[in-house]
């Protein structure tokens, strides 16, 4: 049993997760996400935490932004695009059991706003940014660190408010990396 309560956009999200877990779960109605909706899921995160697990496309990207601003205490779970695909459509109730299960074990809590372990100079360091590849090592290495994939400037901020340390890239970096040697 998970003990947060896992908010998702829609009904058949909720049916996808609790094919994998034991867990509470809340639907935000996906972009129809209102006031009270809202008051529902902060009173839940205060009695129990939340885990916001939406889809990895931009209405998802967009409900957890709006989460994330009103409820400071949340954590994330992301599922890769590719594994929330199924013909062409991406969401939560494509995922695998697998995948979703995998997505809540590596949820993160965002920490200090203001801690600044990364700086531009790391991004452009490590390649994820600047480069012709950038855009696939961020989308990679934000699957192996389990913060999903986003833009350089997001990436960043992810790196920092969920604490990842250099430690941590370095090894995913590292990961990935011995992966495409054996791909070829």
């Amino acid at each position: 049993m998970i003990k947060e309560i896992i908010v998702v956009e829609g009904k058949a999200d909720i049916s996808a997760v609790k094919r994998a877990v034991d867990a509470q779960v809340i639907s935000t109605n996906g972009l129809g996400i209102n006031d009270k909706i809202i008051r529902v899921i902060k009173k839940a995160s205060k009695k129990k935490g939340i885990i916001i697990l939406t889809d990895p496309d931009y209405p998802g990207k967009k409900i957890r932004n709006i989460l994330s601003m009103e409820i400071s205490n949340c954590k994330h779970a992301y599922i890769p695009r590719d594994k929330a695909n199924k013909d062409g459509d991406i969401g939560v109730e494509n995922a695998s059991v697998q995948a979703i299960r995998e997505a809540l074990k590596n949820a993160k809590a965002e920490i200090y706003q203001g801690r600044q372990e990364f700086s531009n100079r790391d991004m452009v360091y490590y390649s994820l940014v600047g480069t012709e590849n950038a855009s696939k090592r961020r989308s990679l290495i934000g699957d192996e660190l389990g913060i999903g994939y986003c833009s350089a400037k997001q990436f960043l901020k992810r790196l920092n408010s969920f604490g990842i340390s250099r430690e941590e890239l370095e090894e995913a970096i590292v990961k990935i990396e011995q992966n495409e040697d054996k791909d070829g």
